[in-house]
């Protein structure tokens, strides 16, 4: 009676451990095609807040581009809300105030400043400016969540901000122009406090719903820029009006989607790594589309600071560990508590 017990009790036990690791298989190239959708829309929106930003005002181009993006991401929640048969379940209490503070820096200040910045600089230098931000976010990580500062992160800080001065340098032509580089260093710091604060509020609200009450937040907070964009959407060539909403629909409403769900199964930091490839497309499209591109002194400054985030961000080596039953473990609890990993 005993011997067949022993018997049955590893079978169970091999089948269910096979199973699992198929669908994480088969779902482990989505989040990477997330992220290439949010580059590729991100980078596109880099040339055209610059093109819109001829007719329109930044505060006018943000209150545009997002009321056209929460249309959008409405009309998909209710869709939702349909397809699924399940009431829309909003946050309460802090994590509903935290969602509303994220909308309005990221959505609301982040385009503000954006915009603000490209009336200065070509969308090339600004996305160069603004991909300084996965250093920020390891910045981050070892000021708030105690994950130190190894050699490699200051090492590639310094080669990043080195970067930015030769940027600023570069471009220096005018005051207009030294001010469009910190407005674009704002931007990034905008960005890198947005994404590890998104880390942290994915764990109690789903990627759909936070990224459609952030818009809408920021909308609410860009309404009082209304009296402009109504003036100035008179005024505009409709190319000007049809791309504010292409950056809404899009950049906006379609991009922060696939980020949002790519960053539910990646870390922030290398999440935000994946940007690498955004400076390179803007600065394309830019000459392509606009006839513009950086000056030499702030291309080879925008090198220097891709090269200083690499190092800075590709620092951990937490795969090559020997104990495989332990490790694993630990890094799985550790990336949503630790967003910038």
């Amino acid at each position: 009676m005993t011997e067949p017990r022993p018997h049955q009790r590893p079978q169970p036990a091999t089948a269910p451990t096979s199973t699992p690791q198929r669908p994480a298989a088969a779902h482990a190239a989505l989040p990477a095609l997330a992220a290439a959708v949010t580059v590729t829309l991100w980078a596109s929106a880099f040339v055209g807040i610059r093109a819109a930003g001829h007719d329109f005002s930044p505060g006018a181009l943000a209150l545009g581009r997002l009321l056209a993006g929460a249309a959008v991401l409405t009309a998909i929640v209710a869709a939702r809300a349909v397809w699924t048969r399940r009431t829309l379940r909003l946050p309460r209490g802090r994590p509903l105030a935290a969602t509303i503070a994220w909308g309005v820096a990221w959505f609301g200040l982040y385009n503000l400043v954006l915009n603000q910045a490209e009336q200065h600089l070509d969308a090339g230098t600004a996305a160069l400016l603004v991909n300084t931000a996965p250093a920020l976010v390891a910045l981050f990580a070892g000021l708030l969540l105690g994950e130190g500062f190894p050699g490699r992160l200051l090492i590639g800080v310094a080669l990043a901000f080195g970067g930015v001065a030769l940027i600023a340098a570069g471009t220096s032509s005018g005051l207009g122009d030294t001010a469009g580089v910190a407005l674009g260093l704002l931007a990034a710091l905008l960005y890198a406090a947005s994404a590890t604060g998104q880390k942290r509020l994915l764990d109690h609200v789903d990627a759909l719903t936070l990224t459609w009450l952030g818009c809408l937040a920021g909308a609410v907070a860009a309404l009082p820029y209304a009296p402009q964009l109504a003036e100035q959407t008179a005024a505009a060539p409709p190319p000007a009006t049809l791309t504010m909403i292409y950056l809404g629909v899009f950049p906006t409403a379609i991009a922060f989607l696939t980020w949002g769900y790519a960053l539910t199964y990646v870390t922030a930091g290398r999440l935000a790594a994946s940007t690498y490839l955004s400076p390179p497309l803007v600065i394309a499209l830019s000459w392509l589309l606009l006839s513009e591109a950086p000056a030499p002194l702030a291309l080879a400054g925008g090198l220097l600071c891709l090269a200083g985030v690499a190092v800075a961000t590709l620092r951990r080596r937490p795969h090559p560990t020997t104990p495989t039953p332990t490790h694993p473990d630990q890094d799985t609890h550790t990336d949503p508590a630790r967003p910038n990993n």
